[in-house]
């Protein structure tokens, strides 16, 4: 049904129905069945779907590397999700995630024995989760990923410019008379 023909040779119903086709082929992706986290290990090579309920959004303040845990103790889940510093301003504001239930599409990927997808791009996420916000302006993802208020520099100290001092006199030269004399 879906053949391939030039659009200028097709009728215009046609024409539609090859749309609609590459629109269904397109949207499969999107539409995937995803699998529980669990599993995730049992996919490690292939693109998938996962979904799961994010427990802890962490991020290492070495490298400003952010993980989506998705169990209490993250050293013996089976899946993570890691965002990099780089990829935080394509992905948005992951710190939103924490408690919610996500789908993520990517390929499973094994690193020490553990599975995981790299969160580089917001279209990676369907659900919910695609509605992440972008990240806060003062938030410096080149900066590990931390929130940079900028430098702090004091003022350097100017010195104060003192006034001449006047000697008894000099308010004659500037054509005022001093309001107090003194005593004769």
């Amino acid at each position: 049904m879906c053949e391939r023909r030039s659009v200028v040779s097709m009728s215009l119903p046609s024409y539609y129905l090859r749309a609609a086709c590459l629109l269904i082929a397109g949207s499969s992706y999107a539409s995937a069945e995803c699998v529980p986290f669990t599993d995730a290990p049992k996919k490690i090579g292939e693109t998938v779907c996962i979904t799961g309920k994010v427990i802890k959004v962490a991020h290492s303040g070495r490298s400003g590397t952010h993980f989506l845990n998705f169990c209490d103790d993250y050293k013996n889940c089976p899946f993570t999700v890691v965002i990099f510093s780089r990829d935080l301003p394509d992905v948005g504001d992951v710190r939103w995630l924490e408690g919610k239930v996500i789908e993520i599409h990517g390929k499973v990927k094994d690193y020490k024995g553990q599975a995981e997808i790299v969160l580089s791009d917001l279209r990676q996420l369907t659900g919910e989760a695609a509605k992440l916000p972008k990240l806060p302006k003062q938030y410096d993802a080149a900066t590990k990923g931390n929130y940079s208020a900028g430098e702090f520099r004091p003022e350097a100290k100017t010195k104060a410019k003192s006034k001449p001092k006047r000697k008894k006199g000099d308010d004659a030269d500037l054509g005022e008379a001093d309001p107090n004399p003194p005593p004769n």
